[in-house]
C-alpha cells in the first residue's frame, strides 16, 4: 500500500505535535508538575510549536503543499491537545478531550484514505473542513450545548458509560468508513459524479458486501456518535434527525448515478445488499428507468 507524497507530508505533520507536545503528559505521570500547570503550559506550547512549524512550512513548502501541511499540523495540534485534556483536565471536561481527538483525526484520516485509495482526486478540500456551512452549525451547535450543559449540570457530563459507549462507536464507524474509501480506490470521491470513470468498478466484497453505502453508515453512526460522548441529548437527537435527512436525499441521488453506470449488476446487488441505514432504502428499483 503506497502512499503519495503529499500523504506523507500530511502524516509527518500531523503526528509531529502528537510527540512533541504529550511530552507533557509523561511529565504528569511522573508527577514532576500539577495538573492544572500543566493545561496552561500545553495551551502557551501549542500555540507557539504551531505558529514556530506554520513558519518552517510556509519557507520550504509553497502552494498545494503548504496547504495539505499546515491543515495537517492544525489536525495534529488539536488531536494532541484533545488527548492532553482528556487526561489532565477537570473531570466534568474529560470528554470533551476524547471528542476533539475523534474529530480532529475524523478529518485527517479522510485526506490520508483518500491519499492512500485514490489520489489522483486529492486536494486539501480532502480534509473535508469546509464540508458545508450546515456541518459547521451542527460542531458550533454541539459546543454550545456541551459547555452550557457543563456549567449548569455538571454532573451530566461524569457518565462515563454513555461516552464511552459514544466513543467505541465512533471507533468502529472510523473503521468502517475508512475500510470503506480504501476498498472502493478510484470509485470513491467526496463528490458523486456524474461521468464512469474508464477503471470504475462496482464493488460487492468486503464491507459492500454487508452495505450498499459502507462510508456513509459509518459516517452516520459517527456523527451520532460524537454526540453520545458529549453527552448532549439535544444535539444527539438533531444529529440523528440532521445525518438521516442528509443520507437518505445523498443517497437517493447517488443510488441513480450508479445505476445510470451499471444497469442491472446494480439492480441485482440492490436485491441482495440494503443500504445498511436506519429507514433507508435508496433510490426504488421500480421508478428507474434505463436511458439507454
Amino acid at each position: 500500500m503506497s502512499i503519495v507524497y503529499a500523504g506523507k507530508l500530511s502524516l509527518l505533520c500531523f503526528i509531529s505535535p502528537i510527540f512533541s507536545l504529550n511530552f507533557l503528559l509523561l511529565r504528569y505521570v511522573l508527577q514532576i508538575f500539577i495538573a492544572q500547570n500543566l493545561i496552561l503550559e500545553t495551551t502557551y506550547l501549542s500555540f507557539a510549536y504551531f505558529i514556530l512549524l506554520n513558519v518552517i512550512l510556509r519557507i520550504f513548502l509553497k502552494d498545494f503543499l503548504y496547504e495539505v501541511g499546515v491543515r495537517a499540523l492544525l489536525l495534529g495540534s488539536f488531536f494532541s491537545i484533545g488527548i492532553l485534556v482528556a487526561f489532565l483536565a477537570p473531570d466534568s471536561y474529560k470528554v470533551f478531550g476524547w471528542y476533539l481527538s475523534v474529530l480532529t483525526f475524523f478529518h485527517y484520516s479522510e485526506f490520508l484514505a483518500i491519499a492512500i485509495s485514490n489520489p489522483e482526486t486529492l486536494s486539501v478540500k480532502s480534509y473535508i473542513l469546509n464540508h458545508s456551512v450546515d456541518y459547521q452549525i451542527a460542531a458550533l451547535a454541539s459546543w454550545i450545548e456541551f459547555f452550557v450543559e457543563r456549567y449548569f449540570y455538571p454532573d451530566l457530563k461524569l457518565t462515563w458509560w454513555v461516552s464511552a459507549c459514544g466513543l467505541l462507536t465512533c471507533i468502529a464507524g472510523e473503521v468502517l468508513r475508512k475500510t470503506a474509501i480504501i476498498q472502493a480506490r478510484s470509485g470513491f470521491t467526496h463528490i458523486v459524479q456524474n461521468k464512469r470513470k474508464p477503471d470504475h468498478k462496482l464493488v460487492t466484497t468486503g464491507v459492500y458486501a454487508w452495505t450498499r453505502h459502507p462510508s456513509y453508515v459509518g459516517w452516520f453512526y459517527w456523527a451520532i456518535a460524537t454526540q453520545i460522548i458529549l453527552v448532549n441529548p439535544i444535539c444527539i437527537l438533531a444529529y440523528t434527525l440532521a445525518s438521516w435527512k442528509f443520507f437518505n436525499d445523498r443517497i437517493i441521488i447517488e443510488e441513480l448515478t450508479l445505476l445510470s453506470f451499471f444497469g442491472d449488476d446494480y439492480i441485482e446487488y440492490q436485491k441482495k445488499v440494503p443500504t445498511g441505514l436506519p429507514f433507508i432504502k435508496g433510490y426504488l428499483i421500480d421508478n428507474y428507468q434505463d436511458p439507454d
